[in-house]
């Protein structure tokens, strides 16, 4: 039976502002702590003086900062224009900072302009929980008749285009400006994107393309290579959350194929993955045990969440145990890879449902912490469970 090594239990938290206190993540049994200096404007150095306060508020509650998510990648990177250099120096700095403070696990993603994306932030399920949804037709509406995309039509099957016609006329002018809300809402703490900016940025990624993009990732890692290797510090990129392109935008870590080829191309140990559990399991392919089998071995970070999808890949965030992620084989797979791993492989209940008292509160959405408590629970009983069955 594996006893040596469990995975390390954290919490996303967003800081002095977040709904949920540091008490309360304690109470629900986690021992790290995710967080990341979200008022800082993207690009911008992130000073020692600062990222030691969060550290020394996290601490003194009896915590310990395990992991930086995120770091954010600024759109010159991830376009390589004439500014890229100069924000490249500011992440090598801010990679500085935070080895000097200790923080040596970094989450980021290199997704163009918009982060994580739904349509609907509060879908109401059968037993009165509320949960994150990405429903195809409401995104093509967006796409169609408020981002007004030139041959939207080729971006989305003929049987959500027939969809599209039929729903749209009974949508107001409110319920269009909550969509494009949700749709274009940022980060929490961060702020949303305008439409003329999103229009200006699909126009420019169209003439990148994929492989545009792909090496625009590339150049990132190598130019932080040295600095990382210098700090001992591992980058985990999460995948594309959905892992589908969207709005005319590329993506590039959606699938095991993305994967190995970012793995391969920047083939060196500080270049690693977060192993997302929602953002993979929303692929109509991925194959998510068998993504670990491949790249296992960087995988340093891992969000766990569950995902149910339908005939045209829509889905909503289920329960942490139930959904089309068989989250028993990839606990045992995690569980696998920890035992060789150089350190505790943190993870954290990613998202979860604003259910029981917090149906009544205001909350970050996907980041309530009833639903997050109950995700950590059932994780932790599924690994100790498998644990004891090795």
């Amino acid at each position: 039976m594996l006893k040596s090594k469990k995975l390390l239990q954290t919490w996303r938290w967003y800081g002095p502002n977040d709904p949920v206190s540091l008490q309360a993540v304690r109470q629900a049994g986690a021992s790290g702590i995710v967080s990341a200096l979200h008022h800082i404007p993207h690009g911008e150095v992130w000073p020692l003086e600062e990222i030691l306060e969060r550290k020394a508020i996290i601490e003194a509650s009896g915590l310990e900062w395990s992991v930086v998510e995120s770091v954010p990648v600024h759109e010159s990177i991830k376009i390589k224009d004439q500014n890229s250099e100069k924000y490249l120096e500011n992440y090598r700095q801010s990679l500085r900072n935070l080895s000097k403070a200790g923080l040596k696990t970094i989450c980021y993603n290199f997704m163009p302009v918009l982060d994580w994306t739904r349509t609907n932030l509060a879908l109401t399920l059968e037993n009165g929980v509320k949960a994150l949804y990405f429903d195809w037709v409401d995104l093509a509406i967006f796409d169609k008749y408020i981002l007004k995309r030139d041959r939207v039509e080729e971006s989305y099957s003929q049987e959500v285009m027939q969809e599209v016609e039929a729903r749209y006329p009974s949508y107001s002018k409110e319920k269009l400006e909550q969509l494009a809300d949700v749709i274009l809402m940022g980060v929490p703490t961060e702020g949303s994107v305008s439409i003329t900016s999103l229009e200006e940025s699909i126009a420019v990624y169209d003439k990148i393309g994929k492989q545009g993009l792909f090496d625009n990732l590339f150049n990132f890692l190598r130019s932080i290579q040295t600095t990382c290797e210098e700090e001992g510090i591992v980058l985990t990129l999460h995948p594309d959350d959905p892992p589908y392109p969207i709005l005319g935008l590329p993506r590039i870590a959606s699938s095991l194929e993305d994967l190995l080829y970012i793995y391969q191309q920047v083939n060196e140990e500080f270049n690693g993955f977060c192993f997302c559990t929602g953002s993979l399991g929303a692929g109509k392919t991925n194959d998510l045990p068998a993504i670990l089998d491949q790249i296992g071995e960087r995988v340093y970070f891992a969000h766990l969440r569950n995902v149910k999808k339908d005939s045209l890949g829509n889905f909503f965030e289920s329960d942490h145990l139930d959904g089309d992620v068989d989250m028993a084989a990839v606990m045992r797979k995690l569980i696998l890879i920890n035992q060789n791993s150089k350190s505790q492989i943190p993870f954290r209940p990613d998202h979860g449902h604003q259910m029981l008292d917090d149906l009544d509160k205001e909350t970050n959405p996907g980041y309530s912490a009833i639903g997050r408590l109950k995700g950590l629970a059932e994780l932790r009983g599924l690994e100790l469970g498998i644990l004891g069955s090795l």
